[in-house]
């Protein structure tokens, strides 16, 4: 990473994990931060806590990406304020959950990891200009089979895996297709492997399967650190000469090891699976990042 003195960039999810680092390493690094999250509490103590640890003080932004109005508001608040956005990264997720719905009816995955970042991308279009997205996905992705149009509410046959699976192929056939239609943003992606978050045991929590979440919490013992998984992400935000489509993971079998451009599925990089994908997004969201372009 070099001085990113003079660049602003805005992190969801950066109330923990990967979000908090990848947040903390940029404002180490002289960037201005914002950091978008839910909780308006949590997100005061993360302002806090990097403010502590960085001497450099956040910019805090709410944010639901599960529901869709809080979606608008916050892009809204962000470009009533800024007139630029260099580093837009779509960090924040939630994993295998009990099936739940967003606020505006989609299944709580895709409508949380996909839905949510394809609709403040759109929003946050006329600020990116020249700018970057970096959207985060899985090495789960390798696992999904398909997406449809009935994936984005899942309403019979919900299988929590599989559909965590689809929700970061959805990120992936995002970020290439974003790529295409837009070029004026860099639009890039990458995967932290194995990294000892809480996303993991968040969704047995969710579920009430407290021995679950423990186990999640001991298999993190095997783990990379959540600053060592935020390494690929944070090369996807700021290393120089990449071009849209990069996918970037860790070098040890994608699941440690230093950051190095790595391969998505055939799959993830379907022309014709992603223009349906974006047109179902489209309609789920009401915005079109294509079309959010500052003329």
């Amino acid at each position: 990473m070099t001085d990113l003195t003079g660049r602003r960039a805005l992190v969801t999810g950066a109330t923990s994990g990967l979000g908090y680092e990848t947040a903390k390493a940029l404002l180490q690094y002289g960037a201005e931060v914002l950091v978008a999250a839910r909780n308006p509490q949590k997100t005061a103590q993360t302002v806090q806590d990097l403010k502590q640890a960085t001497g450099r003080e956040p910019v805090s932004v709410e944010l639901d990406l599960a529901d869709l109005s809080s979606v608008e508001a916050a892009a809204t608040h962000v470009t009533n304020t800024y007139d630029t956005l260099d580093i837009l990264v779509n960090n924040a997720g939630v994993m295998a959950t009990p099936y739940r719905q967003t606020v505006d009816g989609f299944e709580l995955q895709v409508g949380t990891n996909h839905l949510g970042h394809f609709a403040l991308t759109g929003r946050l279009m006329p600020l990116l200009q020249g700018g970057r997205v970096v959207t985060v996905s899985s090495f789960m992705h390798k696992s999904a089979r398909g997406i449809t149009k009935a994936d984005l509410k899942a309403e019979s046959g919900y299988a929590k895996w599989p559909q965590y699976s689809k929700s970061k192929l959805a990120n992936l056939l995002f970020m290439f297709e974003l790529g295409r239609r837009v070029p004026a943003v860099l639009s890039v992606g990458a995967h932290p492997g194995y990294a000892s978050t809480h996303l993991q045991a968040a969704g047995p929590e969710l579920a009430g399967a407290k021995l679950m979440a423990k186990v999640w919490g001991g298999l993190n013992l095997f783990a990379q650190s959540a600053a060592a998984g935020a390494q690929p992400t944070l090369y996807a935000a700021t290393a120089p000469d990449l071009r849209s489509g990069t996918y970037v993971g860790p070098s040890l079998f994608e699941l440690r090891g230093a950051p190095k451009v790595v391969q998505a599925t055939q799959l993830a990089q379907d022309p014709t699976l992603a223009e349906q994908l974006w047109a179902w997004s489209v309609e789920a969201t009401g915005v079109d990042p294509a079309l959010s372009v500052r003329s």
